[in-house]
C-alpha cells in the first residue's frame, strides 16, 4: 500500500512539474529573489504559459526578458499599461514586494508568458538539477517514473497470479 501511495505521489508530481508544462508549451522558472514575496517566495516553481500580448490584463503575473534577445528574465505583476511613441503597447510591471514600478516598460517581444500555476519550494530542486540540464533531467525523471510504474504493475500482476494459483490448489 505504501508503495502504491508513493507511486501515486510520484505520478502526480510528474504531471504537475513535467507533463503539463510540456503539453501546454509552457516555460518553467524559479523565483530567486524576494521581489514577489510573500505570495511567491524564493524557491517557488513557476509555470508560465505563452499567451497573446493583447490578452494580458492588469494584475497578471508575467515573465519577461529584461532586455530583448538576452536570456535574463524577471517575473513581476502587471500594474499598468503604456505605449511607445510608435504606438506599440507596453506593460508597466512591479514586484509585489518592491516599492516602485520597474524602470523599463515591457514590450511584446520581451514576453515569455503569463502565470499558469505555481508550486512552492519545488524551484529549489529544479535549480539544484541545473537550468541548462533541466530538459535532460526531465526525460530521466519521466523514464524513471514509467519504469517504476511498470515494475509495480508487473509485481502486482505476478502476486495476483500466485494468489489465484494458490487458491486453485
Amino acid at each position: 500500500m505504501l508503495s502504491m501511495a508513493a507511486m501515486i505521489i510520484a505520478l502526480f508530481a510528474a504531471m504537475i512539474l513535467i507533463v503539463i508544462p510540456v503539453v501546454t508549451g509552457s516555460h518553467t522558472y524559479t523565483v530567486l529573489t524576494n521581489s514577489m514575496a510573500p505570495k511567491f517566495p524564493p524557491g517557488t516553481f513557476l509555470v508560465m504559459k505563452p499567451v497573446p500580448f493583447d490578452e494580458i490584463q492588469y494584475g497578471d503575473v508575467v515573465t519577461f526578458q529584461l532586455h530583448s534577445g538576452r536570456p535574463e528574465v524577471e517575473t513581476h505583476r502587471v500594474v499598468g499599461f503604456g505605449a511607445t511613441q510608435q504606438g506599440e503597447k507596453t506593460l508597466i510591471t512591479k514586484g509585489d514586494n518592491n516599492g516602485a514600478n520597474d524602470a523599463d516598460p515591457v514590450r511584446e517581444i520581451q514576453m515569455k508568458g503569463k502565470l499558469f500555476y505555481a508550486v512552492p519550494y519545488v524551484g529549489f530542486l529544479a535549480n539544484a538539477l541545473g537550468n541548462s540540464d533541466r530538459d535532460a533531467w526531465t526525460i530521466v525523471a519521466a523514464v524513471g517514473l514509467i519504469g517504476y510504474g511498470a515494475i509495480l504493475v508487473f509485481k502486482s500482476v505476478r502476486a495476483s497470479r500466485r494468489s489465484r494459483a494458490a487458491e486453485g490448489k
